[in-house]
């Protein structure tokens, strides 16, 4: 693995709450523009450029709109560019949960070997939105989080960062605390990561598949290549595996395929095994919690299937009940299901059913990294929506310009 220190844009520390933002796809575009409303140096500007457009607006005007932000943002002194380059700590503290990453630059070229190791598809409109962000600003305005086998060495050094006093520290409005350090001693963290193999992607797969197709579409324009391309690097944030928060993803369905509740009931108990009275969240894998009618069920199976993606509890919930019972066969483009983060908590799944937008809701237990890793390795990816990593990295703490 490659991992390179960096040149950041960044906040002076005086404006790092109101600069940094919730990452650009976590929010629709009413939600993005409350979260920036009466705050100019709200990163989403750069970020969501279409909260300052009509709603109409094309792609060519947002990212339009957006490299006149970032320009602004530098000329008024949001964003000041480090002198040097160098690597960083960022920590996360959320409710008793910590975890602390390095703050680098990783190489396309390991990426597109795969050393970079994905667990899901992109798709192509997303992928070409950040195609489009990524060429037209010459930068990586969010970063790719990425995780790691746990290595000692670097839990040391990091540590070692820690001691001194934070560059930030400050809670965002959801309450998760976020420091930051400079590091020190580069060339130890650049030999360690020589040693690993691979990282996998846990959050930012389009972010990543785009930074790719921009380094070759500015190595095809001449901009220079190898090592020495700033452009063949991308932003991440690295994280130790052990440390990673992983909440479910779960699901509600709108109607029940013209079964009334009574029949459904029955359908479900002949594909998986049915309990009544359970408890909203699982109590493990190969278990989920079923809101229908007013009450939770348990669901539950003893069979193990043998593949890596077709174990996972979101698979035996597709394959078992959500394809052949209640007709959802592609869950990616079926507009019959949603899926809704664990952060919302079970009361939200629950409301979901009782107000008549959803009639059945699944409460699914946390896919794992070990979960995870073993599907990447395997070549394979996930079904759609399988993990919700929480905290989510902030954007607008780190630019990388190239």
């Amino acid at each position: 693995m490659k991992v390179f220190p960096f040149r950041a844009w960044r906040p002076p520390p005086a404006l790092v709450e109101r600069v940094s933002s919730v990452p650009y796809d976590v929010v629709d575009l009413s939600e993005a523009r409350a979260l920036a409303a009466d705050n100019p140096s709200s990163f989403l500007r750069v970020t969501r450029p279409d909260i300052d457009l009509p709603d109409d607006a094309s792609a060519e005007a947002q990212v339009e709109q957006a490299l006149r932000q970032f320009d602004s943002f530098r000329r008024d002194g949001f964003l000041e560019q480090d002198t040097g380059a160098q690597f960083y700590a960022y920590e996360q503290r959320m409710d008793s949960h910590s975890q602390t990453g390095i703050v680098a630059c990783c190489h396309v070229n390991d990426y597109d070997a795969g050393a970079i190791r994905k667990h899901e598809h992109t798709r192509p409109d997303k992928e070409e939105d950040r195609v489009r962000h990524i060429h037209a600003l010459g930068a990586h305005t969010g970063p790719v989080f990425l995780t790691y086998p746990d290595v000692a060495e670097i839990d040391a050094v990091v540590e070692s960062w820690k001691q001194a006093d934070p560059l930030y520290d400050f809670a965002a409005g959801d309450g998760v605390r976020h420091r930051v350090w400079p590091g020190s001693d580069p060339a130890s963290i650049t030999r360690c990561f020589a040693q690993l193999a691979r990282c996998y992607i846990a959050d930012g797969h389009h972010r990543a598949a785009g930074a790719a197709r921009v380094a070759a579409l500015r190595r095809g324009g001449g901009h220079g290549d190898g090592d020495e391309a700033e452009a063949d690097r991308f932003l991440s944030v690295l994280f130790p595996a052990s440390q990673l928060q992983v909440l479910a993803y779960n699901r509600v369905v709108h109607d029940l395929n013209g079964l009334d509740t009574d029949g459904f009931l029955r359908a479900a108990g002949d594909a998986l095994e049915i309990r009544p009275e359970a408890s909203p969240r699982p109590s493990g894998p190969r278990n989920i919690s079923m809101y229908l009618g007013g009450a939770w069920y348990g669901l539950s199976w003893s069979f193990t299937p043998q593949d890596a993606v077709a174990a996972l509890d979101v698979s035996v919930l597709q394959d078992c009940l959500l394809g052949p019972v209640l007709g959802i066969d592609d869950p990616r483009t079926s507009s019959r299901i949603e899926f809704v983060g664990g952060i919302r908590g079970t009361g939200e799944l629950a409301a979901r059913v009782d107000s008549g937008r959803a009639a059945v809701a699944f409460s699914m237990f946390p896919t794992t990294v070990e979960q995870l890793m073993c599907v990447s390795d395997a070549g394979e990816v996930m079904p759609p929506k399988s993990t919700w990593f929480e905290p989510k990295l902030r954007s607008g703490l780190f630019v990388h310009e190239f």
